[in-house]
């Protein structure tokens, strides 16, 4: 196994981070398609269309030319929302790293290293409109490259962040996830991560059924550290 350090990011290391962030991004297009072609609503349509073809034309050739388009459609529906999400985070927080993270009191941009090459990331910024009373660290970008998965790579990077916001007074730690994104969710709960709720960012997502789920970890006070 090959060995790592986590530290915090550089400008040099920019064209690897997207890299990195895409690629993940875009792993998850097929997971989607297939759960798209899972969905009762989905079956239906693959069903319903070209049964209501051959029964009004009879041609078996335009049903297979039907079902290809179904399937080239639906493979669209799938994957518009992470190319939309990759498209948008590299036009907003992703432009200028230094500027939205390293810049931000109370936040960061970690990488992790190996053999010169970056091979994960993870991002925080202080929470937007916590709890009253509550002080919130949100957790974001967290992602590491395919090559270099089951190396506990994830868990470090999200150890990271955890004692980032200890350091820092934060009363928890939150973020948000896609339901596809089996790996990360189950990350989440093994490493004591609490669900909160689930959410639906648009009505594309609505349609495809693919959630947003909302975690929180809740970190000790200095009081119940002395205990």
């Amino acid at each position: 196994m090959a060995s790592f350090h986590i530290r915090l990011f550089q400008e040099r290391d920019y064209k690897q981070v997207v890299d990195i962030f895409s690629r993940g991004m875009e792993e998850h297009i097929p997971v989607a398609f297939h759960h798209l072609l899972t969905l009762p609503r989905t079956l239906l349509l693959l069903v319903g269309v070209p049964l209501a073809i051959v029964l009004v034309s009879g041609s078996w050739l335009l049903v297979v030319v039907c079902i290809f388009f179904l399937l080239l459609f639906l493979w669209f529906l799938a994957s518009k929302p992470w190319k939309n999400y990759v498209s948008t985070c590299l036009h907003t927080d992703m432009a200028d790293i230094t500027k939205s993270y390293l810049s931000v009191r109370g936040s960061g941009f970690w990488v992790a290293e190996s053999v010169g090459q970056v091979v994960g990331t993870v991002a925080a910024l202080p929470a937007k409109n916590p709890p009253l009373g509550r002080k919130q660290l949100e957790l974001f970008r967290l992602s590491v490259s395919s090559q270099h998965r089951g190396q506990g790579i994830a868990k470090a990077l999200v150890r990271t962040v955890l004692q980032f916001a200890r350091d820092q007074g934060y009363t928890d730690v939150v973020l948000t996830t896609g339901l596809l994104q089996h790996g990360a969710v189950t990350l989440y709960y093994s490493m004591g991560f609490q669900k909160t709720g689930e959410s639906f960012l648009n009505i594309l997502m609505w349609l495809t059924d693919v959630s947003l789920i909302h975690f929180i970890y809740p970190l000790p006070s200095a009081q119940e550290h002395e205990l």
